[in-house]
């Protein structure tokens, strides 16, 4: 079975445009992010989903310059982006990962898309009932299933968070939780504001240099060291953007 990680990127983001390109450790975020995304063993191809809006054209440039593909379509819908992956790569699953989370873990990845396989559901991810830091969200769904959401998917809040239409409909398919041993679920690792970027710059600036290949683990050991920088869902709600929407009783990130 081909996995193909799928990375929705835009420009156009509300509370911080630009952020996917902001720099970080030498590079863009964006690049950044893909280097560690790169390091999961469970990945068989990675290609950045964005728009065709000439707000992402920058973008586009900066991620095939790194080496990973591209592909654009509607800026609104986003699972259409997804079905334009699928169609060029023909992946039997797809791990579905948001540009904002420059402290992905690849160890975290290759859990839940580990979990997957083994557990033979349509989709897999450690949102439902989140024990990971927000900013570390994995999802994973059979290639087929979302296929079968996108033709049939009319509202726009499942055009826009590709997934939604999948885990709301938990009486259809079979969705599973990955939980880690410790709840980390307070933490916020994402970036949607200056505050957010800072966090994450003051990361790279202590742990990029002597271990670029930095995870989960020692995250949380900088964390020890500086308390004051920690970051939790006091300073922002987790899955903001699902506010107001039925998910089906279930949570999940949006990115």
């Amino acid at each position: 079975m081909s996995t193909l990680a799928v990375l929705q990127a835009r420009m156009s983001s509300t509370r911080m445009p630009g952020k996917v390109l902001a720099p970080l450790a030498g590079q863009p975020m964006i690049i950044r992010q893909l280097e560690r995304v790169q390091r999961a063993e469970t990945l068989d191809g990675i290609v950045v989903a964005t728009s065709t809006d000439p707000s992402d054209d920058e973008l586009t440039r900066v991620v095939e310059a790194h080496g990973v593909a591209v592909v654009r379509g509607s800026l609104d819908d986003v699972l259409g982006r997804f079905v334009l992956a699928m169609d060029a790569f023909q992946p039997s699953a797809v791990v579905r990962l948001t540009a904002d989370c420059p402290l992905a873990s690849p160890a975290v990845i290759d859990t839940v898309v580990r979990a997957f396989h083994a557990s033979g559901a349509d989709y897999v991810s450690n949102t439902m009932t989140p024990t990971y830091p927000d900013g570390l969200d994995v999802e994973v769904v059979r290639a087929d299933v979302l296929r079968e959401v996108a033709r049939e998917a009319t509202d726009p809040p499942e055009r826009e968070h590709v997934t939604l239409g999948v885990y709301r409909r938990h009486d259809t398919f079979r969705v599973e939780n990955v939980a880690g041993d410790v709840d980390l679920s307070d933490l916020r690792w994402t970036v949607d504001t200056p505050d957010d970027y800072a966090f994450v710059v003051g990361v790279y600036d202590e742990l990029f240099a002597t271990k670029p290949d930095f995870d989960l683990d020692d995250v949380l050991a900088y964390l020890e060291r500086h308390p004051e920088r920690r970051r939790t869902e006091a300073d922002a709600v987790r899955n903001a953007a699902l506010e107001g929407i039925d998910t089906g009783a279930m949570n999940a990130h949006s990115g």
